[in-house]
């Protein structure tokens, strides 16, 4: 073994090394040679030779189409050594309109759908370049590319496109290589060109300056793009999510409404997001579908979605959009190559790595012609100078045995170039003739303009950029088309507080979850017993289940029925006259389906200083500390978790001068312990038992914090009976007791107590009936009362649904005069 070893017949090696470097050999070869474009020409080397093959078939735009397989055929043997299936799906998608946003081939039968039909076999169909594909082989016989081996030496081809289009970013590119992935978005051919001419202009120009031209993404399918955020971050660091939604209208058929998509996501297949919208419905994750139906044709999508009768059409359409691919994601990685090394590029990276492609172009462009004009302009003086001693030279021609001798006696005699003497003997005489003399002339002066502009390219940089400025002009002429996919803001991504007046609101939520905010100076003041004014108008089945007061620039939490917590800013909620029915809060906030929201509450900030503290229908209280909300994600974050049979009831926040915790329950029993008998816990807790109940079929029906004994508590039962009265009158009990009797109840009181509010005679109250009315009361005329006791009327005719406080308003002339109505003791 080791004389083998010593003569060299075998080598040790290292298998770990070897495979590394093998593998790295690998990649780089998928990375550079198969997965990935060209920052230059934005293509892969499959479409480059696809397009090349054609242009040797003689393909252009307007020539006779010719087969699919033929042209394959070609690709496959002499370019791109791999199967014929992945030739032609490559082609096959270049000829796509809903996959490219400008098509890089002119096919001719079946090449597939946006339903996901597969062409037609590659013997069946034909295909041609488009004149876009035209621009990018655009002088590519000029020598202005280096052309390298095939995979077999016999030929050559292109190493890169001459392109006269930034094909990167109008068409995008999508494809996965070894350990890295690269997904370019389409963008607008015009907007493209606008941007390109504006970079050419300023070299320093900004991203935010640049964006005035390319707005975002274009896809060919159009839908809409929500937000900008993505948009900036994927440009900026060629990194971004954006989203994009389905572009939908409304239309009335008799009392039902109906749900029409117009377009649809990029590389949403539409035959089965129907299908899958069908399932939904089915398994009734969506509600309110009755029937669904395809009636797309040649002029355009249009999917038809019917709704059942008083189904509120936002609501579906959101769903549609959290269930389906109605809503997608678009994550975009702009990775390309350069020099042979995959990299991220920004927005401003790729074009002006574009530009300094096209100034490579147009210089090797401009060699190659000045060289050939050059040449020409030779032989016309060679055959210029001839003429002028036309008898002399033919007496020489004459004298001459032979061609090769004719020419070596033209150039010893008469100082020709072997060029101009070759010209001269193959002249025929008839370009002696007057008319051919002046052509000669003419054409050698028009080369020496030619000469002179073509060496002025070279050596003037202002030159080379009109150049380029001037082709963009024509490009943005000849391929300029409109914007097929809309803009939206995203209201996450602009931050407007500054521009809104910080107001006082009342905010209004609907059992059905229709939510607005009216300013509060909208209700005026009422006396004790009054009618109220309607607050909202809503459907027969609906009705106000939960308002509050508060101001433009705070922040709403909203903490629903699975334990998830989401926040909004009080101006981002539409807001809608005092009867408007408002818009639905799914449609604000990213919910899960049947996700129901259980309490909102109103807070300024989200100091460390403050916890959230949450109760449940079966006694649970739970205390977070607020600075762990402060960043909440796009659907929200776990708050607390529930038992199966548990629900949250409300929530409340908590500063350092909050001492006590108080848990009302439907029974009219209650009780009041030390907040701090509950220690602050983590998100994804459940708490712990604050009240034990002491009948049957009890439960918590609403809860307080209270800073000392001497504030006030309003308790309200359900047929508008209400009383104030001092904490300290409440017994501190320890947390999970049974408590005391919150409020005597009798036949005028009704059988449950509805809500409690923390209290005092300079603010007013307001409460909300069944039937929607909004009532304001002056504290002061609600009199105070023991414990054990019933209280007064607040509200007559209706029954109350919630309570809320509010801040005192002046006193109007009209509430002035002196309130002569009995105060009914219940007592």
């Amino acid at each position: 073994m080791s004389n083998l070893l010593n003569n060299g017949d075998i080598q040790s090696i290292n298998i770990e090394e070897t495979l590394q470097n093998s593998y790295l050999d690998y990649s780089m070869s998928v990375i550079v040679g198969r997965a990935l474009p060209d920052v230059r020409d934005g293509l892969k080397p499959v479409h480059r030779r696809i397009l090349y093959a054609m242009d040797k078939l003689n393909l252009s735009f307007g020539a006779k189409y010719k087969k699919s397989a033929r042209i394959v055929g070609d690709v496959i043997g002499q370019y791109h050594p791999h199967g014929d299936t992945a030739v032609y799906d490559a082609l096959v998608r270049m000829a796509q309109d809903f996959s490219m946003r400008m098509e890089l081939v002119d096919g001719q039968g079946n090449f597939g759908s946006v339903d996901g039909d597969s062409a037609a076999a590659m013997r069946y169909t034909e295909a041609r370049m488009t004149k876009y594909a035209g621009e990018l082989l655009k002088d590519l016989e000029k020598n202005t590319v280096n052309m390298i081996d095939n995979y077999d030496g016999t030929t050559k081809e292109p190493d890169v496109m001459p392109t006269r289009v930034p094909n990167l970013l109008i068409n995008g590119s999508s494809g996965i290589a070894v350990g890295m992935a690269t997904n370019i978005p389409p963008h607008n051919p015009t907007e493209i060109m606008n941007g390109l001419k504006a970079l050419l202009e300023n070299p320093n120009i900004t991203l935010t300056e640049i964006m005035e031209h390319i707005k975002a993404p274009d896809f060919p399918t159009g839908g809409i793009i929500f937000g900008k955020k993505g948009i900036m971050d994927a440009y900026e660091t060629g990194r971004g999510r954006i989203k994009v939604r389905a572009k939908t209208h409304i239309e009335k058929k008799g009392n039902k409404d109906v749900i029409v998509i117009d377009e649809l996501p990029y590389q949403v297949n539409k035959a089965r997001l129907i299908e899958n919208v069908a399932n939904l419905v089915k398994d009734k994750m969506i509600d309110g579908v009755s029937e669904i139906r395809d009636e797309s044709d040649r002029d355009g999508m249009r999917v038809v979605i019917e709704l059942k009768r008083d189904t509120i059409s936002e609501i579906v359409l959101n769903n549609l959009f959290k269930q389906t691919a109605m809503q997608t994601t678009f994550g975009i990685i702009m990775l390309s190559i350069l020099n042979q090394e995959p990299r991220i590029f920004g927005l401003i990276d790729i074009l002006k790595h574009f530009i300094n492609h096209r100034k490579t172009i147009i210089i090797r462009r401009t060699i190659f012609d000045l060289e050939k004009a050059k040449a020409r302009a030779h032989i016309l003086e060679g055959l210029k100078k001839a003429i002028d001693i036309i008898d002399k030279v033919i007496r020489t021609i004459r004298a001459s045995t032979n061609e090769e001798e004719a020419k070596e006696n033209l150039v010893t005699e008469f100082d020709f170039s072997e060029i101009q003497a070759a010209s001269i003997v193959a002249m025929r005489l008839g370009r002696l003739t007057g008319l051919e003399i002046e052509k000669i002339e003419n054409e050698l002066a028009e080369l020496m303009k030619q000469i002179e502009f073509l060496e002025s390219i070279l050596q003037s940089e202002k030159v080379l950029h009109g150049i380029i400025g001037d082709e963009f002009d024509e490009i943005l002429q000849t391929y300029t088309t409109k914007r097929r996919t809309d803009i939206e803001d995203d209201y996450d991504d602009i931050d407007i507080e500054d521009l809104i007046p910080n107001e006082p609101m009342v905010v209004t939520i609907t059992h059905r979850g229709y939510i607005k905010r009216v300013p509060l100076a909208s209700y005026e003041k009422q006396k004790r017993g009054g009618k109220g004014k309607t607050a909202v108008t809503t459907y027969e089945d609906d009705f106000i289940e939960n308002f509050f007061t508060c101001n433009t620039h705070d922040t709403l939490l909203f903490v629903t029925d699975r334990g998830q917590l989401h926040w909004l800013k009080v101006y981002r909620i539409p807001e809608g006259s005092r009867t408007a029915k408002g818009k639905a809060v799914v449609n604000l906030l990213n919910l899960m389906a049947d996700e129901q929201i259980q309490s909102i509450i109103p807070t300024t900030d989200f100091s460390e200083e403050k916890s959230l503290v949450f109760f449940t229908k079966n006694g649970i209280v739970k205390r977070t500390n607020l600075s762990e909300f402060s960043n909440i994600r796009s659907n929200g974050v776990r708050a607390i978790v529930l038992d199966e049979d548990d629900a949250l009831i409300t929530a409340k926040i908590a500063d350092k001068s909050i001492k006590y915790l108080f848990i009302v329950t439907k029974l009219a029993q209650c009780i009041k312990f030390e907040i701090e008998k509950t220690r602050e816990q983590g998100r994804s807790t459940r708490g712990v038992r604050g009240i034990k109940f002491k009948h049957k079929g009890d439960e918590v029906v609403d809860a307080n914090i209270i800073a000392s004994d001497d504030q006030e508590i309003l308790i309200v039962a359900e047929k508008g009976i209400g009383k104030r009265t001092d904490a300290g009158e409440y017994r501190l009990t320890n947390r999970g007791g049974s408590g005391v009797i919150a409020m005597k109840m009798t036949a005028k009181t009704g059988k449950h107590i509805v809500g409690c509010l923390m209290v005092d005679e300079g603010m007013d109250m307001m409460a909300l009936t069944k039937a929607g009315k909004m009532i304001r009361v002056d504290m002061q005329t609600i009199s105070k009362s023991s414990r054990n006791t019933s209280g007064v009327y607040i509200v007559k005719g209706d029954e109350v649904v919630s309570i809320s406080r509010c801040p005192k308003e002046e006193k109007s002339e009209d509430d002035e005069e002196e309130d002569t109505s009995p105060s009914l003791d219940l007592e």
